[in-house]
């Protein structure tokens, strides 16, 4: 019996050896008489691995319990009851816009995001994101995502932050990954450039949430949630400028910019959350062409460098490696 999206089929009703739960389903469905227009379409859904799926992402039930187990032995007396996700459409168009590939398999994307570079459609930016690219990269692969037929972004970076971002592909693997980020099991490690010369290594342990001044700004709100950065200086220039490391436990919006600014190491490029030095006459001919090179910088030094995790499904261990951009590098090089 099929009523929406959900499908009830009591074992007792086919002819079809019990056994593996997985294995089970897939044979019921070739016999099944679903009573839609194109039951050729809908039975090309339920492939194994959406079933699967399916299973571990905790939408099909054995006599009303869940199961996520794939290997279930099931008798004559179960009913097992699908909840199917409405595949709806994504009202984005996919469009050919080069992405730097780090890696690719079935279940995920690690992608190298250059800087001025949107990652989701938004009021504005309805073209020209990373989810355009993405979608006409996989040509119509990607199955549904939360019921919707579109790349799973299980964290964002800045449209002028750049670096590495995961990219899920698959329903079960942006549930897993969405997990591990949420219990802080993906290290996340990002190089920038700040003002002045923060301590050799430290850490913030400050509330982020809404300004209550500028509601487009982030800050630290005491009714915020909870969000911890620790950083690691690593080049110092002319006592003005440094290059640091900052390692997040948590991930809220702006966090690095919004803690650095708050010791008073904002961002080099950052016009939300800091501003440049001052450029006065105390200031040497060198001191003066290094602000003045780091005013021009049109973005927020930031860059997304290293992930490392365990691969949602194999399990595998992941380290990727990303070197600085082109437009940090030049102005490395011009304030040395």
């Amino acid at each position: 019996m099929l009523n929406s999206n959900i499908i009830k089929l009591k074992v007792s009703d086919y002819p079809i050896q019990n056994g593996r739960i997985d294995k089970w389903i897939i044979e019921a469905l070739s016999i099944f008489d679903l009573p839609y227009q194109d039951n050729t379409q809908v039975k090309t859904f339920f492939s194994r691995t959406k079933i699967k799926d399916l299973i571990l992402s905790g939408n099909i039930l054995v006599d009303d319990v869940v199961n996520k187990n794939p290997s279930y032995k099931i008798n004559t007396e179960n009913l097992i009851t699908i909840n199917v996700p409405i595949i709806i459409n994504y009202d984005v168009k996919a469009e050919n816009i080069p992405i730097d590939i780090v890696f690719e398999d079935e279940d995920l994307l690690i992608i190298n995001k250059k800087p001025n570079f949107v990652v989701h459609p938004s009021p504005g930016h309805d073209s020209g994101t990373l989810v355009n690219a993405i979608l006409y990269h996989c040509d119509g692969k990607l199955p549904g995502i939360g019921g919707i037929k579109r790349p799973g972004i299980v964290h964002r970076l800045d449209k002028d932050t750049s670096g590495l971002i995961i990219v899920a592909k698959t329903e079960i693997a942006h549930i897993r990954l969405s997990d591990m980020f949420k219990n802080h099991l993906i290290e996340r490690l990002y190089q920038l450039l700040v003002w002045n010369v923060p301590n050799s290594k430290g850490f913030i342990d400050q509330p982020i949430g809404r300004s209550k001044f500028n509601r487009k700004k982030m800050a630290i709100n005491l009714n915020g949630k909870r969000a911890i950065t620790h950083w690691t200086l690593l080049q110092v220039f002319s006592n003005l400028v440094s290059l640091i490391n900052c390692k997040l436990e948590t991930g809220r919006t702006h966090q690095i910019r919004v803690h650095m600014s708050s010791i008073g190491h904002s961002l080099i490029g950052d016009k939300m959350y800091g501003g440049p030095l001052k450029t006065n006459k105390k200031r040497n001919f060198l001191e003066r062409n290094i602000i003045s090179e780091c005013k021009v910088f049109p973005r927020q030094a930031l860059h997304s460098k290293i992930l490392s995790f365990q691969h949602p499904i194999s399990k595998e261990k992941m380290y990727f490696d990303i070197d600085l951009p082109n437009d940090m590098k030049k102005l490395i090089s011009s304030i040395k």
